[in-house]
């Protein structure tokens, strides 16, 4: 069950409307870097989890503080459209407006579509994907998948900072930064105490399959697809010398060969309705 405060989880102000950065502020709740990816990402993996029930909650809380900042953005987006109205009707009215589809910058359907709001899509006007939300069912992998999540959005607002000279938009993100860092910084908290203070412990994920099993002659080895005989670019690269992160091993580079044989594929079915040239011919050479 959720429940929802009137108020805001931070203020939102915008001293000079600007549909420009409206549209760039859809980029932060429905692009793939965004809140609505986060916010589905944490509550899935809570919704999915099993093992020691202090993951869910932390997980049920972070993806709830999302939802808090889905609506400040949704805000922001209103407020920086509210003004522009008139202008965007003239535009509509007066002018063809397949050759002038954007509007001064305004995705069209901010007025078409949600009337002067916020809307499910990207800067380009994108919807929504949920195929971006990942919940693997094992909290390791999942960590490092939030850890991305967080740093990409930061990366993200940080730059929308940047575009803005609007004080209240640089409040209102410079709080939003502040959560991503504590974000960023709570998944490998837990990634730490995963691995009893050490990180590495974790590693591989799953850290349940037995390695005995994997061909471990392959398991730390750089393969250096190069078609030259040169070999990757510079002589300090850590991922190819000295000790493995995991601490299991050592790293090690292979020019790579083929192992295998060239692929033979079976006859074309005729319930496939393949062309009768490729049935007569099977297997000859070209």
């Amino acid at each position: 069950m959720f429940y929802h405060d009137k108020n805001l989880q931070y203020k939102v102000r915008v001293d000079k409307p600007n549909p420009q950065f409206a549209t760039a502020l859809q980029q932060a709740i429905g692009g793939i870097e965004g809140e609505i990816r986060v916010c589905l990402q944490y509550l899935f993996q809570a919704w999915n989890s099993r093992g020691p029930v202090k993951y869910r909650d932390m997980l049920l809380n972070t993806g709830t503080e999302e939802m808090g900042h889905i609506e400040m953005l949704a805000t922001a987006v209103a407020l920086n459209l509210e003004g522009a109205s008139n202008d965007l009707v003239d535009d509509l009215v007066g002018k063809n407006p397949i050759v002038n589809a954007i509007m001064g910058g305004m995705n069209p359907r901010q007025f078409l579509s949600s009337g002067l709001g916020a809307m499910a899509v990207d800067a380009s006007g994108v919807p929504f994907n949920g195929s971006w939300v990942v919940g693997s069912g094992n909290i390791a992998a999942d960590m490092y998948a939030n850890v991305m999540a967080e740093s990409t959005g930061r990366v993200l607002a940080t730059r929308l900072y940047s575009l803005t000279d609007d004080a209240g938009m640089k409040d209102m993100l410079s709080f939003l930064i502040a959560r991503d860092t504590m974000h960023q910084e709570q998944w490998l908290a837990v990634l730490e105490e995963l691995g009893q203070g050490d990180i590495r412990k974790v590693h591989p994920i799953p850290n349940s399959f037995p390695q005995d099993k994997e061909l471990g002659q392959y398991s730390y080895a750089f393969f250096n697809t190069c078609i030259d005989e040169e070999r990757s670019a510079g002589t300090e690269r850590r991922w190819t010398q000295g000790p493995s992160m995991d601490g299991r091993s050592e790293f090690h580079e292979i020019k790579i060969k083929p192992q295998g044989e060239e692929p033979q594929l079976g006859p074309p079915m005729k319930e496939a309705y393949a062309q009768t040239e490729q049935m007569k011919h099977y297997g000859e050479q070209s």
